[in-house]
């Protein structure tokens, strides 16, 4: 975030205006609307991640997830800090992952930053900001994004025991949200104009476990999918071992629910999978993949892999290499393995030099670029139902089923119409790249 739009120095006494800085997930991005959403039920002036000189409190919500992001999250409050000691600001509160996870360290090493909260303190930093919970907003939201799509998170925190992961450590244990609040959010979005809903949480299969002593995520869609308006439902974050099937009949019978899966499957070897406590083989991975394929025929699968865990040699990176060009991912993602204290994997030495994980990265992402080449190459002549996002530089850009925004493949629209954002049209595929369709308004 740029601080050389802090144009003018604080005067005087004047009305306190809030501006919330987000950095991380889509899930921080949904934290930061409900607490917009707060303060503006409290009569609060608040923004998000305005551009302008006149907030005098800056909130920033931070993400924990691994080293880049501690970092840029660390850049970030240091240089609101820094205005602050400018006097271009009054107040800096930290909030999010960061500061759940590292909060008494941060204390002394910031002591500019006037307080300090964590993923579920929201009460707490409203009253710091002057500000109540208000219940009667739980399923109100104000949208930073533009309107035609939105995160609904079902679910907070994790109970999974996967051995890199920190994610239990910031955000606790899995907690689902009541399916009548849900639906009543997703309502309220639709009738703002939402056509588009990603599910989010940090395993979307889990959901209704700990309410309704039951894997609930079906009846979730199918309630979802009744609300008017909603034309589109996308599912996010599932993991693959106890993967919830009947999610999968109601995907396939339900046109409104996007034949699109994101599911991060995290390595391509049984021995690696062990290390990670994952609780799946790559024998089962490949048949539970089979198994979507044939329940959702035209799927697209999205996953995210990690190279470089503790103890994975050659043979182990060949073994994911094998898999990835195996299972032809439409969508893939790779991290670099980020040695987190306090996890299981951090009792392991980081064996793996720096250079060899940025390595297997790459050519992780060679191989998932061919792969997504042929793809889109298939779909050259072919007609898809696109969802208009945005204009850039005089083009109209858009998404079709297959595509979640800001991670997927986009399609650059041609027409000589005025097409309106938010609206869906039909276009015919004239040519593709590796992750790009161009296609004719029809």
């Amino acid at each position: 975030m740029r601080l050389d739009f802090f144009l003018l120095k604080t005067k005087g006494h004047r009305k306190n205006k809030v501006n919330i800085v987000t950095l991380g997930c889509s899930k921080n991005l949904v934290d930061s609307e409900v607490l917009l959403t707060q303060l503006k039920g409290n009569q609060i002036d608040a923004t998000h991640e305005s551009t302008k000189d006149d907030a005098n409190i800056v909130v920033i919500n931070t993400c924990g997830f691994i080293d880049n992001a501690k970092q840029e999250s660390i850049d970030t409050i240091l240089r609101y800090v820094d205005a602050k000691e400018e006097g271009i600001i009054e107040k800096v509160y930290v909030t999010g992952c960061l500061s759940q996870r590292y909060k008494d360290d941060l204390e002394k090493e910031i002591p500019m930053v006037d307080a300090w909260f964590g993923t579920r303190d929201l009460s707490r930093l409203l009253k710091q900001l002057n500000a109540n919970y208000k219940q009667e907003l739980v399923g109100e939201r104000i949208l930073t994004n533009p309107s035609h799509f939105a995160y609904l998170k079902i679910a907070e925190g994790c109970d999974r025991p996967c051995s890199f992961c920190a994610i239990p450590l910031m955000r606790g244990k899995h907690v689902s949200r009541p399916m009548e609040e849900l639906v009543l959010e997703a309502k309220n979005l639709a009738k703002n104009g939402t056509k588009e809903l990603l599910l989010i949480a940090q395993d979307s299969t889990y959901y209704g476990l700990d309410l309704y002593k039951k894997r609930n995520l079906a009846e979730l869609l199918q309630r979802l999918s009744d609300v008017e308006g909603i034309e589109w439902i996308r599912l996010h974050y599932a993991f693959p071992a106890g993967f919830p099937m009947d999610a999968l009949e109601v995907m396939a019978q339900r046109p409104n629910i996007c034949k699109y899966l994101d599911i991060p499957l995290q390595h391509g070897s049984t021995e690696i999978l062990q290390l990670m406590r994952r609780g799946i083989t790559r024998e089962k991975t490949e048949a539970l993949l089979e198994s979507i394929r044939e329940k959702v025929p035209g799927i697209a699968i999205r996953t995210t892999l990690i190279a470089g865990h503790p103890g994975e040699t050659e043979k182990h990176f060949d073994e994911m290499m094998s898999f990835v060009e195996k299972s032809r991912f439409d969508r893939l993602g790779v991290f670099s393995y980020s040695h987190e204290e306090n996890t299981h994997s951090y009792t392991f030495t980081d064996d793996v030099p720096a250079e060899v994980k940025q390595e297997r990265v790459e050519a992780l992402m060679d191989l998932q670029q061919g792969i997504s080449y042929e793809l889109n190459q298939a779909k050259v002549g072919k007609t898809f139902k696109v969802l208009v996002d945005r204009k850039e530089e005089g083009t109209f850009i858009g998404r079709t089923e297959f595509d979640s925004p800001e991670v997927d493949n986009e399609v650059i629209l041609k027409t000589t119409d005025y097409l309106r954002l938010g609206d869906f049209v039909s276009a015919k595929v004239v040519s593709a790249s590796e992750f790009d369709l161009v296609a004719e308004v029809v």
